[in-house]
């Protein structure tokens, strides 16, 4: 009962966190990762190498930003319209334009085979459905990739560093992985890669899934 009411309960504080809320995120994921969110979405940027990128979940649009300095012509998408609006600040204040869409992943509004790659980083649970998979399937242009952080692990020593581990495996933001994950991916029709990426005091697993 107990373990019911505080699973709604953080269903409830990460919903509001990414709508009415998204004002807050940065705020909250720079806390809760000590500070190392953004260098934990960084570690995508190596396997990143098309000029046709969709990233779904951009979120406050960090990765949009770095992807447009660097000349990738970027689209991203979110379900969100308050991270939308948020990102499209945040871009405008930079100085780029920006090609955001408010949809949701099962149902892309794209054409066929347009993208070479599509990316998503710490994901929910919609990148696991077979209606996100099959769409991005069909949105990636043939031997494209789907780049996916889904998890990182903080594995510092320090008294910070457990506590933040601690309230990560709590909260159920940094689970168990094993390959029963990847069963999705593979049964939508890619051929998956798992890479670990380590830091000095985290561990950020990252998944290749390739169109054939």
């Amino acid at each position: 009962m107990i373990k019911g009411l505080f699973g709604r309960f953080l269903e409830l504080f990460f919903d509001i966190l990414y709508h009415q809320g998204s004002w807050t995120y940065d705020l909250v994921a720079a806390s809760v990762s000590l500070g190392r969110w953004e260098d934990w979405i960084a570690t995508v940027l190596p396997y990143l190498s098309g000029e046709n990128i969709l990233e779904l979940g951009h979120g406050p649009g960090h990765l949009q930003e770095t992807l447009n300095q660097i000349g990738v012509h970027a689209y991203g998408l979110d379900e969100s319209k308050y991270m939308g609006r948020l990102a499209a600040a945040n871009l405008h204040k930079a100085g780029l334009d920006h090609r955001l869409v408010t949809a949701r992943a099962q149902e892309l509004p794209f054409a066929n085979g347009v993208f070479q790659q599509v990316v998503s980083t710490f994901p929910t649970q919609y990148i696991l459905a077979t209606e996100t998979l099959t769409e991005v399937f069909r949105v990636l242009e043939p031997e494209g990739s789907l780049i996916v952080l889904p998890v990182a692990w903080i594995t510092g020593e320090a008294w910070y560093d457990r506590l933040a581990a601690g309230l990560f495996r709590i909260t159920g933001q940094a689970p168990d992985w094993d390959t029963r994950f990847i069963d999705p991916f593979i049964k939508a029709g890619f051929k998956v890669q798992m890479r670990y990426k380590y830091t000095q005091s985290s561990k950020i697993l990252i998944l290749e899934a390739n169109k054939p």
